[in-house]
């Protein structure tokens, strides 16, 4: 069941609405038990290394599932969507605690998966594999971020905001030379998606991709203001 092919993604469907629901309470919990750690902090380096093995696995055998149902394609397989990259950056941090890689995680990750997440650009429903794999890919690195915020008192920062901004900026061109040379539409830097998202209402192509670098910053300086250490000057 979980291979049929003809199990399309409905958006807003009730198993859409399970997903997003299921990210709420996770984040609820993760919230409600931040002060009240239950595992040796050596053992907890072993759960997290243990999450990201098993995120990393999940991601290979999609690319393993695309491949051996003949939808792999330059065009559209290669890690380069925003929530790929984040999820090699979550994985590296749960692996690695780089300081670096979590502010990278905690606003580009959490910016993107939430757009994600939302509006979901995805063609195979519940319960088939690619729909558990687009999910919690998406909401591991959500949980991955706040897990880094709330139990290991990693805080962002507005320098975090720059160089997030600088590094995606230093994609885009990358990107959009790759979606010449596959005819693809990595990060919808050629297009909008068709079956709709946050975009349609940034504006026509290519100026949507202006005003989203500024609904970014916006998204970015929310999140910062909300999580900051308010003890110190972030600044």
């Amino acid at each position: 069941m979980i291979w049929n092919e003809e199990l399309e993604f409905t958006m807003f469907s009730s198993a859409h609405f399970v997903a997003i629901i299921g990210l709420v309470l996770l984040i609820v919990l993760l919230f409600v038990f931040r002060n009240k750690p239950t595992i040796e902090e050596g053992k907890m380096k072993t759960v997290e290394r243990f999450f990201a093995i098993t995120l990393l696995a999940l991601d290979i055998l999609y690319y393993v599932w695309l491949y051996q149902t003949d939808r792999w394609n330059w065009s559209h397989s290669l890690p380069l969507e925003l929530c790929s990259i984040s999820l090699i950056a979550a994985i590296l941090l749960l692996w690695t605690d780089n300081k670096h890689l979590y502010e990278f995680v905690f606003y580009a990750g959490i910016g993107g998966a939430i757009q994600a997440i939302a509006t979901p650009v995805l063609d195979m429903g519940y319960p088939h594999f690619r729909f558990f794999h687009f999910f919690y890919t998406h909401v591991g690195i959500i949980i991955t971020a706040l897990y880094f915020t709330w139990y290991k008192g990693y805080r962002p920062t507005f320098k975090g905001i720059v160089k997030t901004m600088i590094v995606l900026n230093v994609l885009l061109p990358i990107i959009f030379i790759m979606n010449i040379v596959v005819d693809g539409n990595y990060m919808f830097l050629q297009r909008k998606p068709d079956n709709g998202s946050l975009l349609d209402y940034l504006g026509p192509y290519p100026w949507y991709i202006v005003t989203l670098e500024l609904v970014s910053f916006l998204m970015f300086f929310i999140l910062w203001i909300l999580f900051r250490n308010k003890t110190e000057d972030s600044l």
